[in-house]
C-alpha cells in the first residue's frame, strides 16, 4: 500500500520543485533616479526660491542654462520579465523646474512620453520646439523609438 503512494508523492515533490525554481524567475521592476512625489511638488510653486527648491527636491540629476537656469530630475521605471533576460525601460520622466532671472520659479513640467512624443503631465501639453525641448527629448529617448520631429 505504501509503494502505491510513493509515485504521487514522488509527483507532488517534483511540482513544488519546478514551482520554487520558477518562482525565482518572475519578473522585477526597477526604480532608478529621482522618484517624483506630489507631496514635493506642491512644495515648489511658481515664485518659490532657488534654495527651497533644493531643500524640498534636493540636488537635480542635472542642470542647464536655456533663457534661465533649469533643474531637471530624471527617474526611470525599467521592467524584466523574467529573471534572465534584460531589463528594458517601460517609463522615464523629467521633472524640470526653470527659474527667472531672480532666481524663482518661473515653470515647473514634468516630461515623459506619451503616444510617442515628448508630453508635459503638469500642463497636459506636448512641447513643440526650442533648445529645451530638444535637450528633454535627448534624455527620453531612450524610451521606445522618439523622434522628436
Amino acid at each position: 500500500m505504501n509503494s502505491m503512494f510513493r509515485p504521487a508523492g514522488a509527483a507532488a515533490a517534483a511540482a513544488l520543485l519546478a514551482a520554487t525554481l520558477l518562482s525565482g524567475c518572475i519578473g522585477e521592476t526597477f526604480h532608478r533616479g529621482y522618484i517624483v512625489s506630489e507631496t514635493a511638488i506642491e512644495q515648489v510653486p511658481v515664485g518659490a526660491p532657488r534654495e527651497q527648491v533644493l531643500v524640498a527636491l534636493g540636488t537635480p540629476s542635472t542642470t542647464a542654462n536655456f533663457s534661465g537656469e533649469v533643474f531637471y530630475y530624471i527617474s526611470q521605471v525599467t521592467e524584466r520579465p523574467v529573471a534572465f533576460m534584460n531589463p528594458r525601460v517601460v517609463d522615464q520622466r523629467v521633472l524640470a523646474v526653470y527659474f527667472d532671472e531672480n532666481q524663482q520659479v518661473r515653470q515647473i513640467a514634468n516630461y515623459g512620453m506619451k503616444d510617442g512624443r515628448v508630453f508635459d503631465f503638469v500642463t497636459q501639453t506636448t512641447p513643440t520646439s526650442g533648445q529645451d525641448f530638444s535637450f528633454i527629448g535627448q534624455l527620453l529617448s531612450g524610451v521606445g523609438r522618439f523622434s522628436p520631429i
